[in-house]
């Protein structure tokens, strides 16, 4: 087959198990189960539990009943289901048709997900500051006022629905750490994937210059000086 999962999974929780034991932190990667059917999904869900994985990952594309059934047994197994919302634009990018992101947002929370790709405002995919901020609110508030700036067009209690984190992923890199924290706050997942591997100097330079730049924002935030300049 193209992908050979099970491989896959092994070879990073290899590497997830290596990088605990040099630091003695919790190490956790997005370990994707989207199948074509259910059954395959629960195969590659079971695999990814009996390897000692916290998380496994599905596509928005799986569809709605696949997502809340993985949502259940994410639940059932105290495992983290992180969405990846690869598919979306084809009716959330529609200028005169279709379904806002924010909507899609709501949808996911109702259903279960845990985390959520929710867009950026920088890098990639890039998009309107105000507006990207109204869908991290929505996946992260208890109570969201409206806010026509963001976006947000009436008043929203999400009462006791759990809250889902928003993720920031797609060509950030360390150099906008202060534009990301500044815009979207702390209660995210900063996620870079090619901003990291991009590194001239390799993969752990751009891992350490990435936690580099996420302390000392966090440092100088905290001294009281202004990081986005």
């Amino acid at each position: 087959p193209f992908m050979h999962w099970r491989e896959r999974f092994l070879y990073c929780m290899e590497a997830v198990n290596k990088a605990q034991a040099e630091t003695g932190e919790m190490k956790g990667t997005y370990l994707n189960v989207t199948a074509g059917t259910m059954e395959e999904m629960y195969e590659r869900a079971e695999f990814a539990k009996e390897l000692g994985s916290v998380i496994i990952m599905i596509d928005l594309v799986i569809g709605y009943t696949a997502i809340q059934s993985m949502a259940k047994w994410a639940r059932d197994n105290d495992m983290i289901l992180h969405l990846h919302r690869a598919g979306h634009s084809t009716y959330t990018r529609q200028k005169t048709h279709g379904v806002s992101f924010r909507v899609i947002a709501k949808w996911m929370r109702l259903a279960g997900v845990d985390h959520i790709h929710a867009g950026t405002v920088v890098g990639k995919l890039e998009g309107d500051p105000a507006t990207t901020k109204g869908y991290y609110d929505i996946c992260r508030e208890e109570f969201n006022p409206m806010q026509l700036e963001n976006g947000i067009f009436f008043v929203q209690h999400w009462a006791s629905l759990n809250k889902q984190m928003p993720v920031a992923s797609g060509g950030i890199h360390a150099g906008q750490m202060h534009q990301l924290l500044d815009l979207l706050g702390e209660d995210v997942v900063l996620q870079f994937g090619g901003g990291t591997i991009g590194h001239p100097m390799g993969v752990a330079a751009g891992a350490t210059a990435i936690r580099v730049a996420l302390e000392a924002m966090i440092i100088a935030r905290n001294e009281g000086r202004v990081i986005l300049n």
